[in-house]
């Protein structure tokens, strides 16, 4: 009998397993359970704020406020770039706090300070959001939400008296939210010559402290203490307006440098000058420019047929670096046909001329200033006042008549009035920015053309753009502060290999009275005769 049940039970489950799995599959895939219900999806806007926050519970930067972006590509950069700038953290880290450290061993019976790990952990700190700002300067503005939940581990052994003290730092979060404005912008790499970081509010700074193995931190009083006292010292070093500046280019090898004062040359006479025509005689000029200039030289009128000629025409350089620039003089003889002969030539170091003192100087031509003319034939000499006014430190706005200047040099005693110094004379400085939105029906090659008192200045052209950005100056040495003037800055276009006529993309005219009265004025002005057309336009006054 046993063995009669066990053979029907096997023939049992042979045929009932096929049947019950043919079954099972069949309800499976063709009956509908009455149970369950089909999902009703809503979209995020229509969910109440308690359902938000369970779906949700920190909500980011770029989605509560329209003006920050995701910014995922970075954190992904940071991400990869992490464990190759943990390392490169750390050894800064440890550079900067090893001489502070050093400071304070053979102090209070501290024998040694030194780390023992430092570890900053394979948790990278994450960017929630960026917003970039746009102004008028030459910088550029971010604001970065940035959050820091690590696992470091920095271990510091202090040996007090022979007795060595572990302290541990563990679970740090960082929750900041800084400024960071990369300016001025050069046309150097990085492009950028100084990082200025400031906070915009007072950061969160969270962690434990082990010492010797127990968290200090749980001491009642202690947390909350340490938390403040960091707050507050952060906040009284980076708060904005507070920042932190980190140069990134030596400001000697970026050429932004803005006029700091103004060169006054009067050309007197020369003497004994080289015979160059068939009569023995010259027709003698003379070119002045500084060294590291563009712009285009200074000229005296033409003296015809002397040797001595006599010329007491006065000359306004607008200088930039007094300790550096040299004045360049270089006498021709004038010729109807041909180029004009270089009568002498000579050179005149800034740094030998005393802020705001009439000096003197005769000079002694030359061939040529790069080599010796000792035992070659004269070639006359020129006699020059020279005189170098810094602008005012707080000029910044116009104050009426300034002070004149003052003379030690007891060699003139005439007065100051034969070199015409007058003391409401300065600079105007007009760049140039760039342009936004300007059409033409033609063409897109835009130019700019500055006119200040019939006086007409052109900025380069750029190809097959609507966004030009020249960042060109121009300047205008005044003698009167330019109080009822207007200046008219027109964009233009033309075709670059064609004689087509040209096209006028809109104008401004703005007036100058704002500018002295402020000393500088930096916007954008809408142009006139343009549908969108906006240009950027910095203008800056300076007096002596």
């Amino acid at each position: 009998m046993g063995l009669l049940s066990s053979l029907f039970g096997m023939i049992g489950f042979g045929i009932g397993l096929p049947i019950g799995l043919f079954i099972g599959f069949y309800l499976f895939v063709y009956s509908k359970s009455e149970d369950v219900e089909d999902l009703e999806s809503k979209p995020l806007c229509e969910l109440d704020p308690v359902a938000l926050e369970d779906l949700m519970p920190e909500i980011p930067l770029w989605v509560k406020s329209p003006d920050y972006d995701r910014v995922d590509w970075l954190n992904k950069f940071i991400s990869h770039m992490w464990p190759y700038m943990e390392k490169a953290i750390c050894n800064s880290i440890k550079s900067t706090a090893e001489p502070i450290f050093a400071e304070y061993v053979g102090q209070f019976k501290i024998d040694a300070i030194e780390f023992r790990n430092l570890s900053l952990g394979n948790l990278p700190p994450t960017v929630h959001g960026l917003k970039v700002s746009e102004t008028n300067e030459r910088e550029l503005v971010m604001e970065p939400d940035i959050r820091w939940g690590g696992n470091p581990n920095v271990i510091v052994a202090v040996t007090i008296s022979s007795v060595k003290v572990t302290i541990q730092l563990v679970d740090l979060q960082v929750f900041v939210m800084p400024r960071v404005t990369l300016k001025p912008l050069v046309p150097t790499i990085p492009c950028f010559a100084n990082i200025v970081v400031s906070l915009l509010e007072k950061p969160h700074i969270d962690f434990g402290m082990k010492v010797l193995g127990g968290d200090v931190m749980s001491i009642p009083g202690l947390y909350r203490y340490v938390q403040d006292r960091i707050k507050k010292e952060v906040a009284s070093l980076y708060l904005w307006p507070k920042s932190l500046e980190i140069p990134m280019i030596d400001a000697s090898t970026v050429a932004l440098k803005k006029p700091v004062g103004i060169l006054h040359v009067r050309v007197i006479r020369a003497t004994k000058l080289l015979k160059m025509d068939l009569l023995g005689l010259s027709d003698p000029y003379v070119k002045l420019n500084l060294s590291g200039e563009k712009h285009p030289s200074k000229k005296t009128t033409v003296k015809k047929k002397t040797l001595n000629p006599e010329w007491n025409e006065e000359f306004k350089l607008s200088v930039k670096d007094p300790q550096s620039q040299m004045l360049l003089i270089n006498v021709y003889d004038w010729d109807k046909v041909g180029s004009h002969d270089r009568l002498g030539t000579q050179v005149f170091p800034l740094k030998m001329l005393m802020p705001n003192e009439v000096k003197e100087v005769t000079l002694e031509l030359l061939k040529d200033t790069s080599i010796s003319d000792v035992n070659k034939k004269q070639r006359g000499q020129l006699f020059l006042e020279l005189a170098y006014a810094p602008f005012r430190e707080d000029s910044l706005s116009f104050r009426g008549v300034l002070d004149g200047y003052s003379r030690k040099d007891s060699v003139m005693d005439r007065a100051l009035s034969n070199i015409s110094m007058t003391s409401a004379s300065g600079l105007l400085l007009v760049t140039v920015q760039g342009a936004q939105d300007v059409e033409g029906s033609r063409h897109n090659n835009p130019y700019v053309l500055i006119i200040f008192r019939g006086e007409t200045k052109k900025s380069k052209m750029l190809r097959k753009t609507r966004n030009p950005v020249w960042n060109e100056e121009f300047q205008y040495l005044l003698e009167e502060p330019p109080l009822q003037d207007k200046i008219h800055v027109k964009v233009m276009s033309k075709r670059s290999l064609s004689f087509q006529s040209k096209e006028s993309l809109g104008h401004v005219d703005i007036n100058l009275a704002d500018v002295v009265h402020n000393g500088r004025i930096n916007q954008k002005y809408h142009l006139i005769d343009s549908k969108n057309g906006v240009i950027h336009v910095e203008l800056r006054w300076k007096t002596i």
